[in-house]
């Protein structure tokens, strides 16, 4: 089995946005690269959806993602994906979807946004006037999909799109044409961030544990855009390493990178300022990585996203690097002893 994960980078097939690539030449690249991960399931970030047109109503639906992977080995796998709430017609922008061979069975599609944590409340104190407490909500949902092969047990998966780095907004500091107006104005829009990104990360360590819970053996796989370093916050709060919890009884719900395989000249998915950056994760559980078999980041012909961005040209593939971890389907079926 292999699965893999991509932020695919605003797929849209709309007009495009000045200096950014038109879909049509999008899919000439985006194709092969989609074929060269060979997956079984693949977990897809910043995928828009598109309205119904006037003359045919209905939702809005993952049309783009659908003719990106028409003629593909993809062609008939399902998609999992984020909704808005109560209705049948996906997100306009940035869905996370799950997209899977038929030969799995999806038992279960869920998300998780403030499911399990409350949005803390915060009084900012930079911003003009006076500031009444406000909720800081998770910018994203998580995507949970429960997958299942004939008998097997089932595949926990969940797929990830944490809030950037960038500042969130705050009034009357800005940001306004990318300047703000002070530099404590800029820290606490930083500091919102960091907030919504760490928070996300604990509520996927709770639904992490609440799996374990019940099945102690499970076959959890997490992946996605954590915007964060191996070694930052968001990423360690949901390894969950003995070294940090103190507690060897807890080894058995410990987390692993799967892209630690990997060399560290390759370990990389994102390329800023001549620097390779490994944003994007695939961390799973110790019953995975029994029949963990490899993992390949095709990180060959990415561009520097930074350039990119001062020039505001978009390059027509996306600006992450794919990830795709092997698994041994005959190892997957054995738990490992307790």
């Amino acid at each position: 089995m292999r699965v893999a994960t991509f932020n695919i980078e605003n797929l849209d097939d709309g007009p495009a946005k000045p200096n950014a690539a038109p879909f049509e030449e999008r899919a000439v690249i985006l194709r092969p690269m989609l074929e060269r991960l060979r997956a079984d399931v693949i977990c897809f970030q910043e995928v828009h959806g598109q309205n119904a047109p006037d003359d045919q109503p209905g939702p809005r639906s993952l049309r783009a993602l659908t003719r990106l992977l028409e003629g593909t080995r993809y062609e008939s796998f399902e998609l999992s994906s984020t909704t808005l709430k109560g209705k049948p017609d996906v997100e306009r922008f940035r869905n996370l979807v799950v997209a899977s061979a038929p030969e799995y069975t999806i038992e279960e599609v869920r998300e998780i946004q403030n499911t399990l944590v409350n949005p803390p409340m915060y009084s900012r104190v930079t911003a003009d006037g006076a500031q009444e407490a406000m909720p800081v909500r998770w910018e994203r949902p998580t995507l949970y999909v429960r997958l299942r092969k004939g008998v097997d047990d089932p595949l926990h998966i969940m797929n990830i799109h944490f809030k950037s780095k960038n500042p969130t907004p705050i009034p009357g500091q800005g940001p306004e044409n990318f300047r703000w107006a002070t530099p404590s104005g800029w820290a606490e829009g930083y500091f919102v961030s960091s907030m919504k990104r760490v928070g996300a990360a604990l509520e996927v360590r709770l639904f992490i544990d609440a799996i374990f819970d019940v099945e102690p053996e499970a076959k959890i796989l997490v992946c996605g855009d954590f915007n964060a370093e191996p070694d930052e916050v968001p990423a360690m709060a949901i390894r969950g390493l003995t070294e940090d919890t103190g507690n060897p009884e807890l080894n058995g719900r410990v987390m692993h990178p799967a892209a630690l395989s990997i060399a560290e000249s390759r370990r990389f998915t994102l390329y800023h300022h001549g620097k390779g950056n490994l944003l994007d994760h695939m961390v799973v559980s110790r019953r995975m990585m029994a029949s963990f078999v490899a993992a390949e980041i095709h990180n060959e012909m990415i561009h520097d996203e930074s350039i990119a961005f001062a020039t505001d040209n978009k390059f027509p593939e996306s600006d992450h690097a794919p990830m795709v971890a092997e698994f041994a389907e005959d190892a997957m079926s054995i738990a490992p002893l307790a």
